[in-house]
């Protein structure tokens, strides 16, 4: 419970001390110098995610990371066994990229201005229409070069079994057209989950050649659920 305890405080400490790298991106984007917005929010975004796997005592070893297309954004698409999901990706993935998180998130100083800063897209759950737009946004977002992670589950297994793939989560790569891109996820219960606290654990992440999803049929983008699925859970130990 220390470590938990002493790692929140850490956390949160780091935050507040991005806030001048913080007041510069958002600088830079008024000023319109979006390229130069990049290049200070991603190696920031990382450092942040590394530290917080770090702080749990936590270890990643990437497999495939030649299969992202570097030419493209693309879709992530892989299972969700905890909260670590996203640092790890977004600490261990060599590729610009951002997620769909809920419109809550917003009340949160500091990290909602880093959310925004990467181009994520907030969702309220509960308003029908505000959800089309949070999806449609999250299109343009891809097309403007953005890629973007998508946990199709809908919830975190807890290392429990994969659960289904909802087809809706597969819009986003469909209607822009970009490759998916599955991952693994494989052992991220085990830094907070299994005990419900932070506890030291080694994490698997396998990333999986490319899906193209431009000029699918009906058929073809119906079966994409089940075939990402069985991807994802071939690298499963």
């Amino acid at each position: 419970m220390l470590r938990t305890f002493f790692a929140f405080f850490k956390f949160f400490g780091y935050l507040i001390g991005t806030v001048p790298r913080q007041k510069k991106a958002f600088r830079l984007e008024r000023e319109g110098k979006i390229a130069e917005r990049d290049a200070v929010v991603k190696p920031g975004v990382e450092n942040w995610a590394k530290s917080v796997v770090a702080l749990a005592g936590g270890t990643v070893e990437v497999f495939g990371e030649e299969n992202i297309p570097q030419d493209t954004a693309v879709v992530f698409i892989g299972n969700h066994q905890g909260y670590f999901d996203i640092p790890i990706l977004l600490g261990y993935v060599n590729k610009t990229k951002a997620f769909i998180s809920k419109i809550e998130i917003l009340k949160v100083p500091i990290l909602s201005g880093w959310m925004k800063l990467m181009q994520c897209t907030f969702m309220d759950r509960k308003d029908m229409r505000q959800s089309v737009r949070a999806m449609a946004e999250a299109v343009e977002t891809v097309k403007k070069g953005y890629s973007l992670v998508i946990f199709p589950e809908g919830t975190r297994s807890r290392g429990g079994p994969v659960g289904e793939f909802k087809a809706g989560s597969f819009k986003l790569a469909l209607k822009s057209g970009v490759p998916i891109v599955p991952v693994t996820i494989d052992g991220s219960w085990r830094l907070f989950e299994a005990k419900n606290r932070l506890s030291p654990g080694s994490v698997r992440l396998t990333i999986h050649p490319a899906i193209p999803t431009a000029n699918l049929s009906r058929e073809e983008a119906a079966a994409l659920p089940e075939k990402v699925r069985a991807v994802v859970m071939s690298a499963l130990v």
